[in-house]
């Protein structure tokens, strides 16, 4: 167990500036079916990587897309990522990018699943497809699979891996980008980093855990990974910014986690925003976040 704290490099920070006064010009933001057009032309600035093949394709019935290094076979070793949206936003067509970056580095193929979205696919079909999915490429692998994912979608994996079967082997590594692991969103950052969250806020977190829990406990396991069993989680690496409300979330998992005895490395990226390895062509923090993810991938694997 251990906290990783980065300095915030001056290019950087103007960067953050600006981004900050273009998205106090463009108003709050909502998770609601109604943005995930503009969700996806967002997340889909990232830069798909020379040398990756995408393509549509299916794990276990379910949809997504393969973004491969040229040469690697899944058979070899995968990885599962699942996007962040809140539930509610978000497709594996525009996560290309961003796994894109992920696979060329790691050398392996990725599969980007395009699970149910709420309020249409209410809890818990995230969390069924996204195991499905899993004990499917588990199979095919020979148990080499790797879990990532981001907001959202990092609690999700989380949670996946804890709840699992017991015939069902552990993912090798998981790696989260700012996860959402408490729908209850009872950690202080939420309160105390408000007015310095340029992204989300309470109400738009709500608002996602509304219509995906749809009345559901948010203290169910296969939604809130701060309640599920420790004892089956494997090594995870946990990449946050320093000012997102969503901060204390990952902090506490690591608190749990060492609580556990498990494995868990977190980095705080100084000045960052939630999920900010999508904007590995501005900032430097992205970059190394991101060869970050890539050399613990491979130690683990």
């Amino acid at each position: 167990m251990s906290i990783i704290h980065h300095d915030e490099a001056f290019r950087d920070r103007a960067a953050m500036l600006a981004m900050r006064a273009m998205m106090g010009l463009s108003g709050s933001f909502s998770i609601e079916p109604g943005a995930r057009e503009a969700y996806d032309q967002l997340i889909s600035r990232t830069k798909i990587a020379d040398g990756i093949e995408t393509y549509p394709g299916k794990v276990a019935g379910m949809p997504g897309w393969w973004v491969s290094p040229a040469g690697t076979h899944v058979e070899d070793g995968a990885i599962l990522y699942v996007h962040g949206g809140g539930y509610v936003l978000g497709s594996a067509e525009a996560y290309r990018g961003l796994a894109s970056q992920i696979a060329i580095r790691a050398g392996r193929p990725i599969f980007v699943i395009d699970y149910a979205l709420a309020p249409e696919n209410p809890f818990p079909a995230a969390y069924d497809d996204v195991s499905t999915a899993y004990a499917e490429l588990a199979s095919t692998t020979g148990g080499k699979v790797a879990l990532m994912g981001d907001s959202a979608g990092g609690g999700a994996v989380l949670s996946v891996a804890m709840n699992r079967a017991e015939a069902i082997p552990a993912p090798v590594a998981i790696v989260v980008y700012s996860p959402w692991v408490d729908p209850a969103l009872e950690g202080e950052s939420v309160e105390g980093l408000g007015d310095v969250d340029p992204i989300l806020n309470r109400q738009s977190l709500t608002d996602g855990a509304r219509q995906y829990l749809a009345g559901a406990d948010p203290s169910d396991p296969r939604v809130n990974a701060l309640k599920a069993n420790f004892a089956k989680l494997p090594p995870v690496r946990i990449d946050v910014g320093g000012d997102e409300i969503l901060l204390d979330d990952s902090l506490r998992f690591e608190a749990v986690a060492g609580e556990a005895g498990r494995q868990v490395e977190t980095h705080v990226w100084k000045g960052m925003v939630h999920v900010f390895p999508t904007n590995v062509a501005m900032l430097k923090a992205s970059a190394h976040a991101l060869d970050g993810t890539a050399e613990f991938l491979k130690r683990q694997f």
